[in-house]
């Protein structure tokens, strides 16, 4: 997290409370299903416990479960602002443990070296009912881990926030194991056992396998996508859930099994499936509007965490829907505590009543472990906007690529596609990162917030065939279909139906009515956008991003140029077919089965 002012600790400006319009009524899923936990070493009780610590019955739940993680990690100091002392840190997840209990809400901390090692942080966790709580890693890089490590502390500060420092991206990889083996050894001494989860804003490749093949782990956490915020770009990424990362970059999702690291890691903060991603349009990094307690705009409002819960039990999902919720204690209690306050007894209501899950960090790597061998398509849907903007999304996510939809009163266009490669290596694979930035990127086709500015909106927008928008009602979304979500959108004008289909290897539109050819997708951006076009033709386009080549095939369609647009999609037959699986024309038709 950066420092906004020497009062507030924040990652990005807050977002500006998002104008209020009625909020959606929460529905109970159908389709009762017992979830099968799996079996946690050390302190973890296998059931749904109660703030006592003696299993309670689970409710039932939807075939697709609505899993709920808390999280909250823990550091020893905050050398940044000399209010936050460590008294007031250690006081705030005193607190956190104490509103956790009163509404019998299970959860997961994660202890910084420099808390692992400090007694106060040992002996409050040690006293909590056995299996009320997970205790795992996090991994930011303090002054005392690196010492003990016999290495050399390169920061201004005993914790220092910068890429090169504070994170695992700025050791040689021979480092990383050193710095893992210390931690790793001392929690086991402290707790008698090798934690299950260790989780940080991000943690390098080798690192991550490092600790699966060596110590176990079976979970990890990662930040959301961002651009900028703290200087860590994390962007085009497998949107929310979990992923198998590859073995060549933990950011990128891999397509088979035999390149995959065998540790999930799971999307944290819970963004706004609407407003986060166009948050700081034009500029060049975004705000935050998540459900960490301290924003205002987010999830320290009552009203807008009444909406995102609401959208999150009701939108399709797919596979399972997923969220954390918690706070590192660096914010304070003071600024968390309404937030954390609001949110607490509102995730007790809903597993009362069957709508979520909550599990642990540990359980829900285990849960997907058990269910997944590759990485699953899932999505993210959200029909009924907060605010008075009146915008719906949709967020598709597989192994292959993501894609969103966004419905802007009653336009749509394709916000964002970005496509995940396996085989690209990250920057920190084998070297250090000497900057005090992080980046990790994916292969774009479509870029809403990289491309735009404050005059331009980039999209992929569905337009008639002499170039007006195409304009229609609210969608229907259906996901009972395994593995496949199908989009319906009403059109008014021409009158008809677009139909959209999106499985983990492509996405398939077609049109009826009035639309029949007369309609097209056209790619705008800003001028000044660097694109990654290197060639068009009628079957596919030729793309350059990360030094890598990659190409989209158009199975069903043809793309065309233009001078008012980038790319154009013309139908074929009344359908558009992307191929968003192979990567060159030599392509991986290998990658379509899973595990092989």
């Amino acid at each position: 997290m950066a420092i906004n002012t020497d009062q507030d600790l924040t990652r990005g400006d807050q977002e500006a409370a998002i104008p209020s319009t009625s909020c959606p009524a929460g529905r109970p899923r159908t389709g009762p299903l017992l979830l099968k936990l799996g079996l946690l070493r050390g302190l973890l009780s296998l059931a749904l416990t109660s703030g006592s610590g003696h299993a309670a019955e689970a409710a039932p739940v939807r075939a697709s479960p609505c899993i709920v993680n808390i999280i909250n990690f823990i550091r020893q100091c905050e050398p940044r602002i000399e209010r936050i002392t460590e008294t007031v840190l250690y006081d705030t997840v005193v607190k956190q443990v104490e509103i956790m209990k009163a509404h019998q809400l299970r959860g997961t901390f994660l202890l910084q070296y420099d808390s692992l090692v400090d007694a106060r942080y040992q002996k409050l966790l040690k006293e909590q009912p056995e299996g009320m709580f997970e205790i795992g890693g996090w991994w930011e890089i303090p002054q005392a881990l690196v010492e003990k490590s016999g290495l050399h502390w390169r920061g201004k500060t005993s914790w220092d926030w910068h890429a090169d420092v504070g994170f695992s991206t700025g050791y040689t990889p021979q480092e990383r194991e050193k710095l893992v083996d210390t931690y790793m050894a001392e929690f086991k001494k402290i707790f008698g056992y090798y934690p299950q989860s260790v989780g940080s804003w991000f943690i390098d490749e080798h690192t991550l396998q490092y600790m699966q093949e060596h110590y176990g782990i079976v979970a990890s956490c990662n930040c959301k996508d961002q651009i900028g915020t703290d200087g860590y770009t994390l962007w085009g990424g497998y949107w929310n859930q979990g992923y198998y990362p590859s073995k060549k970059n933990a950011y990128m999702p891999a397509q088979n099994a035999a390149n995959q690291i065998a540790v999930p890691i799971f999307r944290m903060l819970g963004s706004d499936p609407i407003h986060q991603y166009d948050s700081g349009l034009g500029g060049d990094r975004q705000r935050v509007v998540t459900l960490e307690p301290v924003y205002q705009g987010g999830g320290g409002d009552a009203a807008w965490c009444q909406w995102y819960f609401d959208t999150f039990v009701e939108g399709a999902a797919m596979g399972y829907a997923y969220t954390q919720v918690g706070q590192e204690n660096s914010f304070t209690w003071d600024r968390m505590a309404k937030g954390f306050e609001i949110q607490m007894p509102m995730i007790a209501h809903l597993q009362q009543a069957g709508k979520v899950v909550v599990k642990t960090l540990g359980e829900t790597g285990i849960w997907f472990k058990d269910k997944y061998p590759v990485t699953p398509p899932t999505s993210v849907t959200v029909l009924k906007d907060y605010s008075a903007k009146n915008q719906k999304t949709v967020w598709f996510d597989s192994r292959f690529y993501r894609a969103n939809l966004l419905w802007d009163q009653d336009s749509l266009r394709f916000r964002d596609i970005h496509l995940f490669d396996e085989t690209i290596a990250s920057d920190y694979l084998t070297k250090p990162g000497t900057s005090s930035e992080c980046h990790y990127d994916t292969l774009p086709l479509v870029d809403g917030f990289r491309w735009s500015s404050t005059q331009i909106v980039a999209g992929l927008r569905f337009k008639t065939s002499e170039g007006a928008e195409l304009k229609g009602d609210t969608p229907t979304v259906d996901d009972s279909k395994e593995g496949e979500l199908v989009v319906h959108w009403p059109v008014n004008a021409p009158k008809g139906e677009i139909l959209m289909n999106f499985d983990e290897t492509s996405v398939h539109i077609s049109a009826d009515g009035e639309l029949k050819n007369n309609w097209c997708l056209e790619l705008s951006s800003d001028k000044a956008a660097v694109l990654p076009f290197r060639e068009i033709t009628s079957g596919k386009i030729t793309c350059e991003h990360l030094n890598t080549a990659y190409e989209i095939l158009a199975k069903k369609g043809h793309f065309s140029k233009g001078t008012a647009f980038d790319y154009r999609i013309n139908p074929e037959d009344q359908q558009i077919l992307l191929d968003l699986s192979q990567r060159t024309s030599a392509g991986a038709e290998k990658n379509k089965t899973p595990g092989k």
